[in-house]
């Protein structure tokens, strides 16, 4: 059976006593040929690797290259279920740090199928930890050797043009998730978000706490921006420069003063998978020319 998107989970001992029942294949030894990824930059490093044959499913943000998008979704990485997960009888499930919810993977490991968490570092270190971990996981530890070294190269050349362009100006970079009510739900450190802005030769406009938060028009007008970075999102997440610069104290900003408001795709822009020498080249020269 394939899924589609996410389906109701039963308990945890009820759904593994229906799996035992019906002589669920328990893979422990099996070889990984049944691969299910969760979390879009495991799965641009799978395809990287070039072992996608070996994938049967995705969750939802596992939308790059365009052909994961014809496997069966599993659902969102944060808000799995069970069921969703185990009706395509894996053998391998590689999952980015974050997924979930706990009892999802309770259950999925108590089902003895091999859950590998893949770590997340906001960081150059951290996308080759990534691909390294993708890699032992797979068994194909000399393509992820190539893999490294190039990704390794090309962090490198993205880090020296960026330094370049910046010249020892860096610009304050506000990231923001979303509006709410007319408040900005902002990055703070330990985030995406926040690795990606140092990375392009930038600062984090706001550092005094950790995460995502809603500002209060006291913090929006002392993080001064020099300019906002988005999301490019469609639809009901979607929000104009009239929606940013509406907001009394981020008017009054640089970033409002110069219409300097830069969107991006948000795998692309936060995912720290293959392409995010590509995503830092792209946001520095976007913020200071070249």
């Amino acid at each position: 059976m394939r899924a589609t998107g996410a389906i109701a989970t039963r308990s945890g001992t009820a759904l593994l006593a229906t799996l035992m029942a019906i002589g669920w294949p328990l893979a422990a030894k099996a070889e990984p040929s049944r691969v299910v990824a969760l979390g879009g930059s495991v799965t641009e490093i799978i395809y990287a690797l070039g072992e996608e044959e070996r994938l049967i499913a995705r969750d939802t943000t596992s939308v790059y290259p365009e052909a994961a998008t014809d496997l069966p979704d599993v659902g969102y990485m944060r808000a799995l279920s069970a069921e969703g997960v185990l009706s395509v009888e894996p053998n391998l499930i590689l999952a980015e740090e974050g997924a979930g919810p706990p009892e999802v993977v309770d259950i999925l490991e108590n089902a003895r199928i091999p859950f590998v968490t893949i770590p997340d570092d906001y960081s150059p270190d951290g996308i080759l930890a990534k691909i390294d971990a993708v890699g032992a996981a797979l068994d194909v530890m000399e393509k992820a050797q190539d893999l490294r070294t190039e990704v390794a190269a090309d962090l490198s050349s993205a880090n020296s043009q960026a330094e370049s362009l910046a010249n020892g100006g860096e610009k304050r970079v506000l990231f923001i998730l979303s509006l709410q009510d007319g408040r900005v739900m902002a990055s703070g450190t330990n985030t995406a978000a926040h690795g990606i802005i140092e990375m392009a030769g930038a600062e984090n406009a706001v550092t005094s706490f950790t995460g995502y938060k809603l500002l209060t028009d006291e913090a929006l007008a002392a993080a001064a921006p020099d300019a906002i970075l988005m999301m490019d999102r469609t639809g009901d997440h979607a929000a104009t420069n009239e929606d940013l610069f509406a907001i009394p104290a981020l008017s009054l900003t640089p970033a409002a003063e110069a219409e300097a408001v830069i969107r991006m795709n948000g795998l692309y822009l936060l995912g720290f998978g293959p392409r995010t020498a590509e995503a830092v080249r792209d946001l520095s020269v976007a913020l200071y020319g070249g």
